[in-house]
């Protein structure tokens, strides 16, 4: 089982990426792990870091996608794109995007979806 998650999280992580190819954001990095977590995608948006988490949901039972990062899981993305900013000296504007994918696997961009900015502070 653990084995099919992490073969469905990487096709979806696949299908995001090229979903906001397609919109027109640049890719900067995959999977960048630290202590403090994982961000899955990091791309460009114009002059814009983007920090993107992929949410992959068969059933929505449960509550959606988004419903599924909670605040616990926000302060860890919060936390490793802090550690990404330090380690590579970004000081332009950043955000923090989900792209859902629900059972069908069509995607849902939700930029900004915590309100929160790489700093810490909320917008």
């Amino acid at each position: 089982m653990a084995y099919r998650k992490h073969v469905d999280g990487r096709k979806g992580e696949e299908q995001a990426l090229q979903y906001l190819t397609r919109q027109g954001l640049l890719p900067v990095a995959r999977n960048y792990r630290c202590k403090a977590g994982e961000i899955d995608l990091i791309m460009r948006n114009s002059d814009t870091l983007v920090f993107v988490e992929v949410r992959l949901r068969r059933n929505g039972a449960f509550g959606g996608a988004l419903a599924s990062i909670d605040h616990r899981k926000q302060q860890r993305l919060l936390r490793a794109a802090q550690h990404y900013l330090q380690r590579n000296r970004w000081s332009g504007p950043c955000r923090f995007d989900v792209v859902a994918l629900d059972g069908t696997g069509r995607p849902e961009w939700i930029p900004d979806a915590f309100g929160l900015d790489p700093q810490g502070m909320r917008n």
